[in-house]
């Protein structure tokens, strides 16, 4: 019986192993297949029993005309391994190579061994050697498993089967679950083309797999799974990227060398390839300092805009501008990767996790964030959904042409939590789409991306409804769907200097240019004088809505008392106020200070007709102020970024990679320059062991006789002396002049904080002050 090749190009590891006979060379080669190690048996015969396991025998049914037996002839050994391949498809387990022989004459292979994947067992993890790190347990996949088919070649070039193995010690796969075996696992060609035009549409890998379903019908009939589709898209980004990825890198070393406190990092993967880039600049890392308590991190490149896997971290500043907190640079976007990133940037940003994050809707980066940042609050970005229904919902909106602006509706005017668990339900129903399996999805994850779920959290939104395009808004106009990796280190620079430049606008038309108020009160002269201009026009828009609204005392408890704040004849839509009038404190109902920092108009009507004339100070938000990017603790905590920056071992590490490859590059032209070279690396080598040896700490002398001239060190002496002093003498007064200078910086600092606290106490005297000449103004006119 002959049988052609089939086209089946499994990716299975191809290892040899030791086998027995006096006619041919074994050779052993170790193997890491999924990070799990083997040890593999050596057969000295096809038969035996089926060691390990339960014990019991699991034979498989089907057509025996359809499986292995001996003397079955194959046209070449690939020709062998697929119809195993594809035998073991139908009957339900996974193969592998796992034994060769090679011929001693020349070299040529004269046997192969095709096994169960479950044969051999791992070893125990003492015995891996080599101090061997195991990155998480693994569930036991090897259960010594006799299952095998072992071919040989003819004389005639034609492979036969010489034994066959039909019995497994461990339960088969149904058919609905054998496309997840490893030996069944292939993107095949016309996958391949799919994907390649889906991700150059800017689709993610869920969203790929789903299209990919869809046109197999069925998952089972992909042959792979979201882990190798995911694997394939790295690769090709790597492929499409080449050598541009360098550019980058040098642009980072020289940006790091021109200034410490610039700060990135380097992911590589299982093969020690570059995998993720991660960076932030000096800036970046100080506008996180001052408006670091809510971050949205940007996939946008996977729009049409943007086919560059580029992700920046950004946040509103007080002008309510896009900022930046960092960039990363994605080819790989396993879960893996994404705790690397988010990790990696949370050490960038001096280990201080934002109040609340917001993401695209991805289960891998959800998985990410809930390790990474537990305690921050995480939303996934409404306009993505939005834009994702267009796509999942198609023939349903074709149908229900009114469906896509109820779904807004329901989404955004929701006042409740109530509302909106009653408005969906309603809409589904009336569109009939409880079954919608993507509808399911978001209805589950609504917690985190409905707004009435989310008012209670910061997010520097300016209203509940708010639907910005702000996740790819830093760089637009700089980033196409065109944009080389080459042209994005230039255009990088050019969007940072065109946000500074409309920053320092913005700035001064905040201190330059006076806003017009538009009532007598103190409340809105005050936050004229504290707000930016932007901030100030969104007050000033709540105060004068004030004018149209009436609030009720509906309650009166000890502490609190409640009111019922309402537009004037539109009592349907009424919002409740909760005051405490001995330390005026007030919550709403609507809950926009705690959402976007700025008072609401239902609080300042309360306000209004119970004469709170200014406003407390706990509810002007520093970071909406003039002043948000100004003071001391501020300053100190920008000087530290820089001094942790210093001190970084990432920093350090590629200083000291980049300066060694300087002297690999030079040491290795001539024989007379590589002894010159390896001498000043031991020489360096031995400096080293000393600076370990003193616990890595260098005396002022060592730093003495580096930076300064041999003849230098004559010139330290004490007053009055005649001649040098000895080298003792000078590291004890260079001590004492340290200890000095150390005593002289305490208490500047001291005095410092003094003069910090008295300008502040004048600054806020000076505003009540003012407050209350302008009161008497009022009164007199009155």
């Amino acid at each position: 019986m002959e049988f052609e090749p089939l086209g089946m190009g499994n990716e299975v590891i191809e290892f040899d192993m030791m086998g027995l006979g006096d006619d041919a060379i074994d050779i052993e080669h170790t193997i890491d297949d999924d990070e799990d190690r083997l040890v593999e048996n050596s057969y000295g015969s096809i038969g035996g029993s089926i060691g390990g396991g339960t014990g019991e025998l699991y034979i498989p049914d089907g057509d025996t005309n359809l499986e292995p037996c001996e003397g079955m002839e194959f046209e070449s050994e690939e020709a062998a391994k697929a119809f195993y391949n594809s035998y073991a498809r139908r009957v339900g387990f996974s193969t592998r190579v796992s034994m060769s022989r090679r011929s001693r004459r020349d070299g040529a292979i004269i046997q192969r061994s095709f096994v169960c994947a479950k044969e051999g067992f791992r070893v125990e993890k003492e015995k891996l050697g080599h101090n061997a790190r195991v990155k998480r347990p693994r569930a036991e996949t090897r259960v010594g498993c006799r299952a095998m088919v072992v071919v040989k070649i003819q004389d005639s070039g034609r492979w036969v089967v010489s034994g066959f193995v039909r019995e497994h010690n461990h339960e088969l796969v149904p058919p609905d679950k054998v496309h997840c075996l490893r030996s069944h696992r292939h993107v095949s060609g016309s996958a391949k083309s799919l994907i390649d035009t889906l991700q150059g549409a800017g689709i993610g890998p869920s969203g790929i797999m789903s299209a990919l379903i869809k046109e197999y019908g069925g998952i089972s009939n992909i042959g792979f799974t979201e882990r190798d589709c995911r694997n394939y898209m790295r690769s090709s980004r790597q492929r499409t990227l080449g050598g541009d990825t360098q550019i980058l890198l040098d642009y980072l070393r020289q940006k790091q060398l021109e200034n410490p406190a610039f700060f990135y990092a380097v992911q590589g993967d299982e093969d020690q390839c570059m995998s993720n880039i991660f960076w932030a600049d000096p800036k970046a890392r100080t506008n996180y300092a001052y408006f670091g308590d809510t971050v949205t991190f940007d996939t946008t490149y996977r729009s049409n805009r943007y086919r560059l896997p580029f992700a920046p971290f950004t946040g509103v500043n007080h002008h309510g501008q896009p900022v930046l907190f960092g960039c990363a640079l994605l080819i790989n976007e396993s879960e893996a990767s994404f705790v690397w990133l988010f990790r990696t940037w949370i050490e960038a940003m001096s280990g201080q996790p934002p109040v609340s994050i917001t993401t695209d809707h991805d289960r891998v980066i959800r998985l990410a964030v809930t390790e990474i940042l537990p305690e921050t609050r995480h939303r996934f970005c409404k306009w993505h959904i939005f834009k994702e229904s267009q796509e999942k919902l198609s023939p349903v909106l074709s149908e229900h042409l009114n469906f896509e602006a109820e779904l807004h509706k329901c989404v955004n005017v929701s006042e409740s939590t109530e509302e909106f668990e009653s408005c969906w339900l309603s809409l589904i129903d009336r569109c009939g789409l409880r079954e919608n399996e993507w509808l399911q999805t978001i209805y589950a994850d609504r917690r985190q991306w409905v707004p009435v779920y989310l008012r209670d959290t910061f997010f520097a939104e300016m209203s509940i409804t708010q639907q910005s395009d702000s996740m790819n808004s830093y760089f637009d106009g700089y980033i196409n769907a065109s944009t080389t990796l080459q042209l994005f280190v230039k255009q990088y620079e050019k969007a940072l200097e065109s946000r500074y430049e409309k920053e320092v606008k913005a700035d001064y038309d905040t201190l330059n240019a006076a806003p017009v108020l538009k009532t007598p009160s103190p409340m809105e002269k005050q936050a004229a004088a504290a707000y930016t201009k932007k901030l100030f026009m969104k007050f000033q828009e709540e105060l004068v809505e004030t004018l149209t609204f009436l609030a009720t005392k509906v309650e009166d408890e000890e502490a609190f008392t409640t009111y019922q704040v309402a537009k004037f004849e539109e009592n349907h839509k009424v919002y409740f106020v909760k005051l405490n009038a001995r330390e005026v404190k007030a919550t709403c109902s609507c809950q926009m200070f705690e959402f976007s920092g700025l008072l609401c108009r239902h609080i300042l009507t309360v306000f209004r007709v119970t004469n709170v004339l200014t406003l407390p100070s706990l509810y002007i938000l520093k970071r909406w102020t003039r002043n948000a990017k100004s003071g001391v603790m501020l300053e100190e905590r920008a000087n530290d970024l820089l001094n942790n920056s210093r001190e970084s071992l990432t920093v350090r590490y590629n200083n000291l990679r980049h300066e060694a490859l300087k002297y690999v590059d030079e040491g290795v032209k001539t024989v007379e320059i590589y002894n010159v070279a390896m001498d000043a690396l031991r020489e360096a080598a031995s400096k080293v062991a000393v600076a370990n040896n003193k616990g890595g700490r260098i005396t002022d002398r060592d730093h003495l006789s580096r930076r300064s001239h041999p003849n230098d060190t004559g010139r330290l002496h004490q007053s009055g002396s005649e001649g040098p002093l000895s080298q003792d003498e000078q590291d004890r007064k260079i001590q004492k002049l340290t200890r000095q200078l150390e005593r002289a910086q305490r208490k500047c600092e001291v005095y410092r904080g003094n003069l910090l606290s008295v300008l502040k106490d004048i600054e806020q005297q000076k505003l009540q002050l003012t407050v209350k000449v302008q009161s008497i103004k009022l009164g007199m006119k009155d």
